[in-house]
């Protein structure tokens, strides 16, 4: 066993991916929360959703893209992307449908406020997930987890039914330092190093 070093101003991830060739018998369930389809959604109000849902877990992929290039995934007519609403019709949670590959589809981002946890939410979700994955055509549908996400996520996955089938490494510079996610963001994730001066400009 050996260690390998990491700048302070990197993270590494271990990245697990799972697929379902079959569409599983899961069990219907039912919560306060309910799903709304953006068509389309409009960028801000998705980056604001996704930085809401994703910052305690580090997410921040879509933060780092230029409007031209955000657009050009989230208004694709193959991607479908759903806001969770509260009863008070509070935006508490983000689901991104990718049908881009032909006879697939991946649960691209699935998730909820961290003010959610442990309330049983997450399970219906993920359950909604599945159900509208498995459309006509589909034969295939797959999502990643890595190591910075909710401890949780691995296991809910596999008990909907997905199995992993291949892992990764994935090493990239601290979010918080590059300035797309405040630096007392994610807590549970030590942060080393010093933030830059100014956020980093979207990339193309």
């Amino acid at each position: 066993m050996a260690y390998e070093p990491v700048a302070d101003g990197e993270l590494v991830a271990l990245v697990t991916f799972l697929e379902m060739r079959s569409q599983p018998h899961l069990e219907i369930l039912t919560s306060d929360l309910r799903l709304c389809r953006w068509q389309p959604p409009m960028l801000d109000n998705y980056r604001a959703l996704f930085r809401k849902v994703g910052a305690h877990w580090l997410w921040f992929s879509r933060l780092i893209r230029d409007d031209a290039a955000l657009a050009a995934i989230v208004h694709d007519p193959a991607v479908h992307v759903f806001a969770v609403a509260d009863d008070a019709g509070q935006e508490v949670g983000l689901l991104e449908l990718d049908y881009r590959e032909a006879g697939a589809c991946e649960l691209a981002f699935v998730g909820l406020v961290p003010e959610l946890a442990g309330q049983g939410h997450g399970k219906w979700l993920l359950a909604e997930a599945v159900k509208r994955a498995w459309r006509p055509g589909v034969t295939r549908v797959h999502v990643h987890t890595c190591s910075l996400d909710h401890p949780a996520a691995l296991s809910a996955y596999e008990r909907a039914g997905f199995r992993p089938y291949k892992r990764a490494l994935e090493r990239f510079p601290d979010p918080r330092l590059l300035g797309v996610l405040p630096p007392d963001c994610a807590p549970q994730i030590p942060l080393l190093g010093t933030p830059t001066s100014a956020p980093l400009r979207p990339a193309s």
